[in-house]
C-alpha cells in the first residue's frame, strides 16, 4: 500500500540509489578531471531519474506492499528473511 511509511522508505532509498547510479553513469562516460565534468547535465539526469523512479513505484503500488510490481517491504510484521547462498 502506498499510505505505508515502509513504502515511502523504500521507494525513496530505490530513488536515493537511481539518482547515485545515473549520475555516475553521466560522469563515467568520459574521462572528465573534477573541474571540468559535466555536473549540471549529471545532476539534472540523475534528479530526472530519481523522479521516474518515484513515479514508478506510485504507479505499480497497487497489489503488493513494496514499490515495485513482485517487491514486498519488511515490516515488524513481516521481517525480511536472510537469502540463502
Amino acid at each position: 500500500m502506498m499510505i505505508t511509511a515502509a513504502f515511502w522508505k523504500a521507494a525513496a532509498e530505490r530513488a536515493v540509489r537511481t539518482f547515485a547510479q545515473s549520475t555516475l553513469a553521466v560522469l563515467g562516460a568520459g574521462s572528465f578531471g573534477l573541474l571540468d565534468a559535466p555536473w549540471e547535465a549529471a545532476l539534472s539526469t540523475g534528479g530526472l531519474a530519481a523522479v521516474l523512479a518515484l513515479l514508478t513505484a506510485v504507479a505499480t503500488s497497487g497489489g503488493t506492499e513494496g514499490p515495485g510490481l513482485t517487491e514486498s517491504v519488511a515490516t515488524s510484521r513481516t521481517p525480511r528473511l536472510p537469502k540463502s547462498i
